[in-house]
């Protein structure tokens, strides 16, 4: 009874020891596993964080190539246009200067030039050239102005004593973006246009600042 008692005894502590062991090997099988989904984790965040550079600086790229394209399409700005786009037209006298619409647009390139409102607007600060030039006739003077925003630049006038005259003249000005430029009808004067579009105004960018 005593031996069949102690080998039990030992059979108990062996399956214990197992057990134990068992139990141990398990642990470590949950222990890799938790370092598994860790290091899974830790893999998907890194994925995820370089999938959000690369969006990054894909967006970043995008923006720096359309703004580089902006920039050529900007240094491109030129245009010509006449008083009128057929027939025949008087304008004045009247007693306060007016803005002159040129409606024949034959060159806008950059669409600074607006044919409906008769103003540039310079899309970028840089240098810029402008002519304009007016024709009249009989005994009422040509005088046409360019004006930068609401400042008198240059004066351009002809006063005749009868048949056709023309007066002319240009400005190189620094604008700043949003700057507006135009041509305006001088006080008391009159001019006119026809189908040889006598009466212009043009302007383009020189340079960039």
């Amino acid at each position: 009874m005593a031996v069949s008692l102690a080998l039990q005894n030992v059979e108990i502590r062996t399956l214990k020891q197992e057990n134990q062991d068992q139990a141990a090997k398990l642990r470590e099988v949950d222990l890799l596993k938790l370092r598994s989904k860790e290091q899974a984790a830790k893999l998907e965040t890194e994925i995820n964080q370089l999938k959000l550079q690369s969006e990054e600086q894909e967006a970043k790229l995008e923006t720096e190539i359309n703004q580089l394209k902006q920039e050529v399409q900007v240094k491109q700005v030129a245009f010509s246009a006449s008083l009128v786009n057929q027939g025949r037209e008087e304008i004045g006298p009247f007693n306060t200067r007016i803005i002159l619409i040129f409606k024949r647009v034959v060159t806008n390139i950059g669409n600074a030039y607006n044919p409906h409102t008769g103003i540039f607007t310079a899309p970028v600060r840089g240098a810029y050239h402008f002519d304009w030039k007016v024709f009249g006739y009989g005994n009422i003077r040509a005088a046409a102005v360019l004006f930068r925003n609401g400042e008198h630049i240059f004066l351009a006038e002809e006063n005749p004593t009868s048949g056709y005259v023309s007066a002319s003249d240009g400005a190189s000005l620094l604008l700043e973006v949003g700057d507006q430029v135009s041509v305006r009808l001088w006080t008391n004067s009159r001019i006119f246009d026809d189908q040889n579009h006598h009466t212009s105004f043009s302007g383009h960018l020189i340079f960039t600042m």
